[in-house]
């Protein structure tokens, strides 16, 4: 398809600031909804980042000038949602969790249903954990969902995306897994414990993390909104590998000891419920339908991957 404009709710975090990088490099038009004054949000963003536009936007309250910046787009990429991983997850912390997904979602649907001209592609973030824990079961995109808390609100989150589906606009469906780099997600978190060579596997170590490089991430998103994909793709690399493995192969490449081992009792007493759905589930999910439309991964394994992500920064 041809992709002049695109507009990022969800713009300004770790993927949406790396996606947005990426757009104005390729020259297109990029505009950011934000929460923040536009103003605040221009100053606190990367100094590489000229030419975006930041649009001030209240998703609980609809209409305004943001639904407006929807009609006549070529393409909206929703990455909304607070941070899973930010603390320990309480009864409200959940619901906070899950509005945060569903509740921007379901007013940028309602602006793109009321659009005159609504954007022909809408992309629109998801979880790898819509599988819920499979053990070592390999998944691909026609797996059924999960039944804990994060399946089921990946599972509603792309039922609130899929709203948008219409005979003018299509839908694609970013079930992404943990993203590998030192500037944010899992890695950044992970690196101090290792450099300091405490770490090292969780649990048995044996659940399967299906991880993918922020490199290949952005390109595969972005070649989702150049080739006009529809449908949910995994956003995971084709070789998902066992936690412990992902120490070994992490250790190695910092030149740590990586043996460590957290117990997941341990995990379940500082963590709670959040222990078991982040770091102790096993989803061994493969990007199947990227390979199968032709996708070529620049680090399709954990070695490479780990190698490109600390060279950065």
């Amino acid at each position: 398809m041809v992709l002049v404009r695109v507009v990022i709710a969800g713009g300004t975090g770790f993927l949406g600031i790396a996606l947005a990088r990426a757009l104005r490099g390729d020259g297109h038009e990029v505009e950011l909804l934000t929460r923040r004054p536009p103003e605040v949000a221009a100053r606190a963003a990367p100094g590489d980042l000229p030419g975006l536009t930041y649009v001030q936007w209240r998703p609980e309250e609809p209409g305004g000038e943001w639904a407006a910046r929807l009609d006549g787009l070529d393409a909206l990429v929703n990455l909304t949602g607070e941070s899973m991983a930010a603390r320990r997850w309480s009864a409200a912390r959940k619901v906070q969790l899950w509005e945060s997904r569903i509740q921007p979602t379901r007013a940028l649907a309602a602006a793109v249903l009321a659009a005159t001209r609504p954007p022909g592609l809408v992309v629109s973030a998801s979880g790898v954990n819509y599988y819920g824990h499979r053990a070592a079961e390999v998944l691909t995109e026609t797996a059924s969902p999960g039944t804990d808390f994060l399946a089921e609100l990946a599972e509603a989150w792309e039922r609130e995306a899929q709203r948008m589906t219409s005979d003018r606009t299509r839908v694609a469906l970013l079930r992404t897994g943990p993203v590998l780099d030192r500037g944010g997600g899992m890695l950044k978190a992970l690196l101090l414990p290792f450099r300091l060579g405490v770490a090292g596997p969780v649990g048995d170590g044996a659940q399967y993390v299906p991880w993918i490089q922020l490199g290949d991430w952005v390109r595969l998103v972005t070649w989702i909104l150049a080739n006009g994909h529809a449908g949910p793709f995994n956003l995971t690399a084709p070789q998902p590998v066992t936690n412990r493995d992902l120490a070994r192969a992490l250790g190695r490449a910092l030149g740590r000891p990586a043996f460590f081992r957290a117990p997941a009792f341990a995990m379940r007493i500082a963590l709670g419920e959040m222990a078991d759905a982040m770091l102790l589930a096993s989803v061994r999910a493969v990007p199947q339908r990227a390979l199968d439309l032709g996708f070529s991964f620049r680090y399709p394994d954990i070695h490479t991957a780990l190698l490109a992500s600390l060279e950065r920064g």
